[in-house]
């Protein structure tokens, strides 16, 4: 796995791929961890995502773009902001410029990385990977047959209090914007 660490510093036992499907697998392992502890984990194997923290820079103050989409699995629409898996082969930045554009339908002029982090590595091992576009210019949409996403843009102030007050409580939605946040303070 091209994100992890050549040297491992668990060893592998024995691997049994439990699950395979078009997202993700799920695999039991037995390794040998750091302090010698011998353990079975059931790990979710993900090939990563982007995150995309699109900014209206033309304004006073930023602006960022959000969506909201129900999702399944929490049971409720939730604010967001764009994101998607990496597919195989593809870049990093060329994922996160397709689902720019496939979930909103803009794009960007300016592509700057902004951070990557594990939104859960107790169990699953995809990184996300943060992108700051500016310089938006809209077009049209293209979403996958499963998104009903609606866009609107949010001034930068109002989005994090909205992850402040726990109106966003997407877990990358609200890593990105305080991390948009804390840039921008520091520039200024």
């Amino acid at each position: 796995m091209p994100w992890r660490s050549k040297k491992s510093l668990a060893r592998v036992l024995s691997s049994k791929t439990i699950f395979h499907g078009p997202i993700f697998s799920l695999v039991s392992e037995e390794v040998v961890e750091p302090r010698n502890i011998r353990i079975r984990r059931n790990i979710i194997r993900h090939p990563g995502a982007v995150v995309v923290i699109a900014v209206d820079d033309s304004r006073d103050e930023p602006w960022v773009l959000l969506e909201k989409q129900f999702r399944y699995a929490a049971e409720s629409y939730l604010w967001e902001l764009p994101a998607g898996r990496i597919e195989p082969g593809e870049n990093k930045l060329s994922a996160a410029k397709r689902e720019l554009l496939e979930e909103t339908g803009y794009t960007a002029a300016k592509w700057r990385k902004a951070l990557h982090f594990y939104p859960s590595p107790g169990f699953l091992d995809e990184i996300m990977y943060v992108f700051w576009a500016q310089g938006l210019k809209r077009g049209t949409a293209q979403p996958e047959d499963d998104e009903n996403i609606a866009v609107h843009f949010f001034p930068l102030a109002e989005a994090v209090q909205m992850a402040m007050s726990g109106k966003i409580i997407d877990s990358k939605s609200i890593a990105s914007l305080l991390w948009l946040e804390n840039k921008l303070r520091a520039i200024h």
